[in-house]
């Protein structure tokens, strides 16, 4: 069952005074633990090595792990059972493992009666269990039936709880995910999302006054907080950070509610991460696939802005990596010695919009500061926002300080990996007005580009592997579907490094290709370029007569796998055509190939080629806005500003394809290009990162691979207003997750039988407001569809925005008479969603912020 997200219990509201006390400290003396701690943001996947084998570790090993699994929090013990079962893959003793009876209630998928355990917790044979335990792991579910299972009716600890006490001083690990995170701390966050906790908390109202049935009629959810177990003593925990957005939340119950927060941080830990606590250092490490949100709020002040309404200001925001350190002691940071700092030295060089809605390029918290603020010499501030249907809201400033920085390196692979430090975040109340847009300033030019057909290809027997950019080298299933399709570990591949200015790239994919058992002497990297490498002594922009080279087109027609790397699409073409458009004999050679069995591969750059027509720069807003350009300013083109068309190599005529989908926000200029360019009777694609999209030509279907989706752009009954550009309505979005399947030509969508349909049948039931930026949920487009509209009962339409100071648009997500969602559990308990056919309609509009 999926999980639910917990309703308000105790509304924490701040007035006029910011006086409310601290909730009475769990347990006072700390200073003789001996235990560390391992709490997960939820969402943890069975994949996820890193955080089981630290935590068995901190057991006391493999073999000698004696852990104790409390279900409490969940209505099933299938989340129980699941981890015990992860944890014996990573090669505990399953005898070793027990499920505690600890619970204040029934669990729906027994035959047994739970809610007598409550009778149990002060019985002397479970302390004497829980004494000989080397762990305790608190699932995820609810975090107030932890806690009320675990004390007594007047607040004091049960004889159970005394003696997780007793073992975790004694140097047991105690762990927990999701709700088991949220009882970590003596104040425990149980509800609440960010906008709720800044309007019910920071607004002078009698909201204390409204019931918790006109709660539930709102767009937002106040805070709520209540006593945690306390096994964490030194700041507030918050968990599912990334995902539901809760760093104003945070922000809001650790300015309210700590006493000491001059002395303390607080921490918000991400989806399928966790933060390591070594009570004996005094240091935490960060852990898994994510990171750990910390705030400052030592100098954070109250500030009335408009009447009745207030703001915070004067926060400090760093975003800490895995492998990053922090010692609570005394508030610093420890960064792994591959990092390197960005200040000084920063890649990009952009003007990065503001984060309103999922149109926003790096739309989440992380990412948004990563790229278009701390690595980012062009930007010294950036905003975001937060405000309810009617328009109330505030608007979130994060900027530059003197003690700002970042640090980088890569991880898995080549993924960018982005530690962040002491952004300043100011938090002020604003009132937003949308009304349409009747007459536009904004200048759209069509595309003059025109592409004409690549070669027939309907006797093609290759295939394709189209990745979406940031490949991790730990994902198996691109890698080995890759390596199969080009004939198994006997595969001869060879790399195309043109779109790199380096050979980093290049040598990271041989050496995986190895690692998943190809021979190192079947694999070459191609001498493919019409310019420099850096850190070489070759010249290698002499290699550009090589595409006419009939000795290297003869080496490619013995391949069977060719793959491109990613960086600047534009300088791959530029590396296979000719001066006068036409295909050199290392492209012919490269089309024998395929046509003849091979399978062609790429990421990113190497993805964006495969069409016909091919994006090379441009984002969301600016398409959308400015429509098309003729001319290309290198890769800085590729964050943002109007569209940029080449002609691809068009080895996939079905449809235009864009990649870094999710991560870049892409799908606004997918759309307009497949409205000016494409083919209205076919798809149009959506790859998102560490995902790809397999081709087969013979099926003529693709399957989705990997970690993420694909969105699929539907056009065939779209209506337009010719006399307004980009004003649409009836386009059809689908989003496709791995084991999903597409006809190419039919366009049926083929669901994994796995996922179960929400139709009639929605988990959630809730009013939500439109999605505005770094403070709303989900804020990736397919997790915003398929929580807030597939699977929610109430909502029929969702809405978000995308602008820039007073111009922009409006983005209505419908419920379509064919609209669908599927789900299903997977990697461990990750929720994973299918969408199918939700309409979108796109309006232009004028934006009044006051």
């Amino acid at each position: 069952m999926k999980k639910k997200l917990v309703s308000c219990l105790i509304s924490f509201t701040l007035l006029s005074s910011l006086s409310t006390p601290l909730l009475a400290k769990a347990q006072e003396n700390t200073e003789d633990i001996k235990g560390s701690l391992v709490i997960a943001g939820g969402g943890i996947g069975t994949s996820n090595h890193e955080i089981y084998e630290k935590f068995l570790s901190l057991a006391g090993g493999k073999e000698k792990a004696k852990v104790g699994i409390i279900p409490a929090a969940s209505t099933t013990l299938q989340s129980s059972k699941k981890f015990k079962e992860d944890l014996v893959k990573y090669g505990a003793n399953s005898d070793s493992i027990k499920i505690l009876p600890v619970s204040n209630h029934d669990f729906s998928d027994t035959q047994k009666d739970e809610s007598t355990w409550k009778n149990q917790v002060n019985d002397k044979k479970l302390s004497r269990t829980i004494k000989g335990l080397t762990a305790v792991w608190f699932v995820g579910g609810d975090q107030t039936k932890i806690v009320d299972s675990l004390r007594q009716n007047n607040g004091s600890d049960s004889e159970a709880l005394k003696a997780i006490w007793d073992i975790y001083r004694k140097g047991a690990v105690i762990g927990g995910t999701s709700a088991g995170a949220a009882i970590m701390s003596d104040v425990m966050i149980t509800g609440g999302d960010s906008l709720g906790a800044l309007k019910d908390s920071l607004e002078n109202k009698e909201n204390k006054h409204v019931s918790k049935k006109q709660r539930s009629q709102k767009e937002y959810e106040p805070l709520s907080i209540q006593k945690g177990l306390g096994f964490f003593q030194h700041g507030i925990i918050d968990q599912h950070m990334d995902e539901r957005a809760r760093l104003g939340r945070l922000a809001v119950a650790a300015y309210t509610s700590e006493r000491d927060k001059e002395k303390n941080f607080a921490y918000g830990v991400d989806e399928d991460t966790a933060m390591v606590v070594n009570n004996k250092d005094q240091k935490i490490e960060v852990v898994g696939r994510s990171g750990v949100a910390v705030l400052d709020m030592s100098k954070a002040e109250l500030v009335s802005k408009q009447k009745a309404r207030s703001g915070l200001e004067n926060i400090k925001v760093s975003y800490l990596s895995p492998g990053d350190k922090i010692n609570y002691h005394l508030k610093s940071f420890e960064f792994p010695k591959e990092r390197v700092e960005t200040k000084g030295f920063e890649y990009y060089s952009f003007n990065a919009l503001p984060a309103t809605g999922v149109f926003t390029p790096y739309g989440r918290l992380k990412a948004y500061l990563s790229y278009s603020l701390v690595d980012n010499e062009s930007m010294k501030s950036a905003k975001s926002y937060v405000y309810d249907s009617k328009g109330s809201g505030y608007e979130i400033a994060f900027q530059k300080d003197n003690d700002t920085n970042g640090y980088w390196r890569y991880t898995d692979g080549q993924k960018d990996d982005y530690s962040i430090v002491n952004v300043k975040m100011d938090i002020t109340p604003k009132t937003f007005k949308f009304q349409p847009d009747r007459k536009t300033s904004l200048t759209y030019k069509k595309p003059t580009f025109s592409s004409s057909e690549s070669p027939a290809y309907d006797s093609i027997k290759g295939n394709l592997l189209i990745a979406g950019g940031a490949l991790g080298s730990s994902n198996s299933s691109v890698y080995n579907k890759f390596i199969n399709l080009a004939g198994g570990k006997q595969a001869k591949i060879g790399i195309v490094p043109a779109a790199s200015t380096k050979f980093d790239s290049s040598n990271q994919f041989k050496s995986d290709l190895i690692k998943y058992g190809v021979k190192a002497e079947n694999i070459e990297i191609l001498p493919i370029s019409n310019h420099d490498f850096k850190g070489t002594s070759e010249n290698e922009s002499t290699w550009k007569t090589n595409m006419n080279s009939d000795k290297l087109a003869q080496k490619v027609k013995g391949l069977t796998g060719i793959w491109f790397v990613g960086g600047d699409q534009t300088l791959i073409t530029g590396s296979l055509r000719n001066e006068n458009g036409s295909d050199s004999k290392v492209l012919q050679a490269i089309w024998h190939t395929y046509k003849n069995g091979a399978v062609l591969g790429g990421t990113s750059a190497g993805a964006a080629i495969m069409s016909n027509t091919m994006l090379a720069g441009g984002d969301s807003y600016g398409a959308l806005s400015y429509g098309f350009t003729n001319t290309y300013d290198d890769m800085n083109q590729q964050e943002g500003g109007p569209a940029y068309l080449e002609k691809g190599l068009g080895f996939f005529q079905y449809g235009l394809v864009d990649q870094h989908f999710d991560n870049k926000a892409r799908l606004g200029r997918l759309i307009a290009t497949a409205y000016e360019k494409g083919n209205k009777n076919q798809l149009s694609y959506g790859i998102d990162e560490d995902t790809a999209m397999v081709v087969n030509n013979k099926e003529k279907q693709i399957e989705v691979v990997g970690r993420g989706g694909i969105t699929l752009v539907d056009l065939a009954k779209v209506q337009a207003n010719d006399k307004f550009p980009s004003d649409y309505k009836n386009i059809l979005i689908s989003c496709i997750t791995p084991g999903d399947k597409v006809n190419l030509t039919t366009k049926e969508i083929v669901i994994n039988p796995a996922k179960t349909s929400t139709r009639k049948n929605e988990y959630y039931s809730e009013k939500v407001g439109p999605n505005t930026g770094l403070f709303s949920p989900h804020g990736v487009l397919r997790k915003f569809l398929a929580y807030d509209l597939v699977d929610n009962a109430q909502s029929k339409e969702i809405k978000s925005y995308a602008f820039n100071q007073n111009k922009g648009f409006e983005l209505t997500f419908r419920k379509s008479a064919e609209s669908n969602g599927y789900w299903a559990y997977t990697d461990g308990q990750k929720d994973d969603y299918s969408i199918v056919k939700v309409a979108l309609d796109i309006k232009p509009i004028d934006v009044d912020i006051r």
